[in-house]
Order: C-alpha cells, then sequence, then structure tokens
C-alpha cells in the first residue's frame, strides 16, 4: 500500500468519533472457565470522520481528499484529538516524556514508542508517523539539539554516535496515526446533509 505524507483536514478530524480496537479470542471451558488470547499484539484505531462535518465546505473538502487519495488506495495521516502527544493531556511535550531504551555503546537507533499505564506491564505502543518540529530529544537527563536524526515517516531516532552504555534515552514529540479510508464509495445527500443528516465517512488504521 503507498502512504501519504498529508494530513486529513485536522478540523474535521477532532470532531470525528473512534477509538482503539483490541481483538481477544475466549474460548469458555466447561467448567465455566476462560481463556482468554490476544489475537492482535497492538490496537487499531478506527473513527468516523462524518461527525465532524459540519458544513457543506467541509463536506467538499473531504470529498476532495477522499477523491485524492483514490479511496481506499493510498493511506494518510490522521489526528486522534484524544491521543495525539507523548505528555499527558493538556501538557506541554518535554524531551522526558517517554523513555525509548537505554544505550550500550553501539546501539545508534531508536523507536519513538508511548506507554500505556504505569504497572509492572505497560502497553508500548510504536509512534510512526511523529510530527516535524514537534520532537525533543534527551541522552542520560540531558535534551541535546542535535548529533541525532529523526524519520518523521517511520519514528526512527539514529544517533551519529551511539549513547554510552547505561544512558537513558528519552523522547517527547506530537504524532499523528497512520491510517486509510474504510470505503471506495461516499454517499453524499445534500438534502439529507442539510436537513441534519450525518455522512458516513469510515477511516481505520494501518499497519506500516
Amino acid at each position: 500500500m503507498s502512504f501519504e505524507e498529508v494530513r486529513f483536514p485536522t478540523g474535521i478530524a477532532l470532531g470525528a468519533r473512534g477509538g482503539p480496537e483490541r481483538r481477544t479470542e475466549i474460548v469458555t471451558l466447561g467448567s465455566g472457565r476462560e481463556k482468554r488470547n490476544a489475537r492482535w499484539a497492538h490496537a487499531r484505531r478506527k473513527w468516523d470522520a462524518g461527525w465532524g462535518i459540519k458544513t457543506v465546505g467541509a463536506l467538499s473538502e473531504v470529498v476532495t481528499f477522499f477523491e485524492e487519495r483514490r479511496g481506499r488506495l493510498n493511506g494518510f495521516r490522521w489526528r486522534d484529538r484524544l491521543d495525539h502527544s507523548s505528555a499527558l493531556p493538556g501538557a506541554v511535550v518535554t524531551p522526558f516524556d517517554q523513555t525509548l531504551g537505554t544505550g550500550d555503546g553501539a546501539r545508534t537507533q531508536f523507536q519513538l514508542i508511548k506507554a500505556y499505564g504505569t504497572g509492572d506491564d505497560p502497553y508500548l505502543r510504536p509512534i510512526v508517523k511523529p510530527v516535524a518540529g514537534t520532537i525533543r530529544i534527551a541522552v542520560d537527563g540531558a535534551e541535546i539539539a542535535d548529533g541525532y536524526a529523526v524519520d518523521t515517516a517511520t519514528g526512527a531516532v539514529t544517533f551519529a554516535a551511539p549513547p554510552e552504555e547505561g544512558a537513558q534515552v528519552t523522547a517527547g514529540f506530537q504524532f499523528d496515526v497512520p491510517v486509510r479510508f474504510d470505503t471506495d464509495y461516499l454517499e453524499v445527500d445534500l438534502a439529507a446533509f442539510e436537513a441534519g443528516a450525518i455522512p458516513s465517512v469510515p477511516v481505520i488504521e494501518v499497519r506500516l
């Protein structure tokens, strides 16, 4: 699948409805007990962008964006209103928000990740679409301004020289979600829209 580094209209995305979905297989035994198995290592998010369309102009903007992406053919960036920052909601991004790993004196590449939960087994989500200009990196508790590069298409952080053994690598950033349209057909009834009907514009996260 091809992916285009362009973001769905943010103002419309912020009004969408949706969130993360997981796939869990549950088998009920004869005793009544259950065996549960996670089929997916990572949640897959999906939204209906139709809830964010409030004007005919916005509707036209979505149709144009849909046509340019050729329906389901090409992926694009999506701003999740609830979850698009390494920091807590409402907090400013800092270079100490998320721990990417610990240096060993040889490793030069670290993946941007976001941790969910504070217990012994937090969920670690790979971040593959960071937003350029928002990324801050620290090594061993001190922010650095150079000596590294961030690939905003993959979320990989590459250092010119490997962090020293035992040095903690942390980061702060904003990010988008890679998605595609989940339909090749947009049914637009302008009369119904003007009467208050919400068009369906399904969008679903993709794995890259």
